[in-house]
């Protein structure tokens, strides 16, 4: 068995899944924001806007843990084409749910000031979820409670 890393490598490697989380919700909503209209479009460019500030501040905190910041990805595998306005609203949704799994481990690993960002983080990409699906989830970041909310949106 693998040996549990100091608190300070648990917090780093959760900052670098996190900040992985975000490259990789920023290039969703280019694909989510092309397939977009309307107030749907705004909600797009709103969302990308925040995951950019949390990216940006959080390779500031994986710097100041000590670390070198991953870089983004040159692209994402899609879970799903996306073809369609409703296409990019689940995938909008999916997006959220992957990024609040990411931080909800940040606020496991972390302490002080960073768990309480990350917490916030959680709550504002679980509320743009439940925006997305129409529907939230009890406990937002814990990945099957987000599958059984998809798969009732698709019943």
């Amino acid at each position: 068995m693998k040996p549990e890393p100091p608190a300070a490598g648990r917090a780093l490697e959760a900052a670098q899944a996190a900040l992985a989380a975000e490259h990789a919700a920023a290039y969703g909503y280019g694909v989510i924001g092309a397939r977009s209209t309307g107030a749907r479009a705004n909600e797009a460019r709103e969302a990308y806007g925040a995951h950019l500030a949390r990216r940006d501040a959080l390779a500031r905190t994986v710097r100041e843990l000590g670390g070198a910041p991953r870089p983004a990805e040159a692209a994402y595998a899609l879970p799903f084409e996306v073809r369609t306005q409703a296409e990019a609203e689940r995938l909008a949704a999916v997006v959220e749910d992957r990024v609040s799994g990411a931080y909800s481990d940040l606020v496991r690993a972390a302490e002080g000031p960073l768990r309480r960002e990350a917490a916030d983080a959680l709550s504002a990409a679980a509320v743009r979820a439940a925006r997305w699906r129409g529907v939230g989830v009890a406990f937002p970041g814990l990945a099957e409670r987000a599958d059984e909310a998809q798969r009732a949106q698709h019943s």
